[in-house]
């Protein structure tokens, strides 16, 4: 998929190096102190995790600006995020939660996110498409889309509650830090 110079696309290998440079700048570990209140990744990543988030679950979206990857977003099954305690601890309580008259789990929904754009196409209308396009793949093995946002990350909930139309299912606590957990119906295409 094509938007003015914009290349819509799933990952493959060869896109890792520069998905890891756009990360890096975003993450919260490694983000200018400028940059932070604007959003922030926290989830850190290695080249070989999004080598099996690509060959296993074609789950790394890309937008491609000539050589420059400028947006992603990362969506999977919850066996490949179950390594990680946090989303370990979400997949725990799945089954407590309800959404479009079913109980979650682990077969009928996936974790999305995290999600990163580059402050330089923010307020584009970029996020919309991308979370789109991924939606579109994710909807032909999952009708429930999962994913949480810290608290102390307003330009985050705000930009996908208000655009994306995602809804609060729960709020929890983790490891000192206060989350909401949100979920999409991934059969609803994005109205822009």
């Amino acid at each position: 998929m094509k938007r003015d110079g914009l290349r819509f696309k799933i990952a493959e290998l060869s896109d890792i190096d520069d998905v890891l440079t756009l990360h890096y700048r975003y993450q919260v570990d490694s983000i200018h102190v400028d940059d932070k209140k604007d959003g922030f990744v926290t989830t850190a990543f290695t080249k070989e995790q999004l080598t099996t988030l690509i060959n296993e679950e074609s789950g790394l979206f890309i937008a491609r600006d000539d050589e420059k990857v400028v947006a992603y977003v990362m969506a999977a099954s919850w066996h490949f995020w179950s390594s990680w305690p946090m989303f370990a601890h979400m997949i725990i309580g799945l089954g407590d939660l309800e959404y479009l008259g079913q109980r979650l789990s682990v077969e009928n929904s996936y974790q999305y996110g995290p999600v990163c754009i580059d402050k330089s196409v923010r307020g584009s209308g970029l996020l919309e498409e991308i979370f789109d396009f991924s939606r579109e793949h994710m909807a032909k093995r999952f009708p429930i889309l999962v994913t949480f946002i810290n608290k102390i990350n307003p330009r985050s909930y705000a930009a996908h509650t208000r655009k994306l139309g995602l809804e609060v299912i729960q709020e929890f606590e983790y490891n000192s830090n206060r989350y909401y957990e949100l979920v999409y119906d991934t059969a609803k295409k994005l109205e822009k």
